[in-house]
């Protein structure tokens, strides 16, 4: 059994004024909302924006903090509801990745990057509520219940919007290597 207190129940204490409380939500929950943000933003240059804001909007809506969803949830929503709104106010960039710089590196770790770079692309190919559900669960760590919470769809369509997302990657993945092994 766990002794960390509960996101919620920090929160809680930090609405009641408790900076330390804020100080450990914050420690666990920054790389993870930074990581969300990135993979959900159109434009690279609103995500430090995005993430900053969202930890402004989460001081400022302190003590209206009713612990209904899961803290996490709760936070992703306000930096997904920016996100819509700088949607709205300006149409997005076309922002791709950047290639990855030449160096005298291995083959075996310019292969790992041009697989890292490759993965990166299909997933920035997936729909938007698929790449959305899948970041959600793969590298925010979040579970059904809170994708369906946070997105506003039911358990069943997360569900499915994972198998796509999944399928299609497995996909692409495998095109993208079979094309590869034809120019070499």
């Amino acid at each position: 059994m766990s002794t960390e207190p509960s996101d919620e129940s920090l929160m809680l204490r930090y609405a009641a004024g408790d900076l330390a409380a804020f100080r450990e939500l914050y420690q666990r929950h920054h790389r993870g909302l930074y990581r969300f943000v990135a993979w959900r933003s159109p434009r690279r240059d609103w995500v430090d924006e995005v993430a900053q804001e969202a930890w402004i909007a989460l001081h400022q809506a302190r003590e209206r903090y009713a612990p209904t969803a899961s803290f996490r949830t709760f936070l992703y929503q306000i930096a997904r509801n920016r996100l819509v709104d700088l949607q709205r106010r300006a149409p997005p960039l076309s922002d791709e990745l950047a290639p990855e710089p030449e160096s005298p590196a291995a083959d075996a770790r310019l292969e790992s990057q041009q697989m890292n770079t490759a993965l990166h692309r299909a997933i920035r190919a997936l729909p938007g509520e698929q790449r959305e559900a899948l970041v959600l669960q793969q590298f925010s760590g979040l579970s059904l219940e809170e994708i369906a919470v946070l997105t506003e769809a039911p358990i069943e369509t997360v569900k499915s919007r994972l198998r796509y997302a999944m399928r299609k990657l497995r996909e692409q993945m495998s095109s993208g290597m079979a094309a590869q092994e034809e120019q070499a």
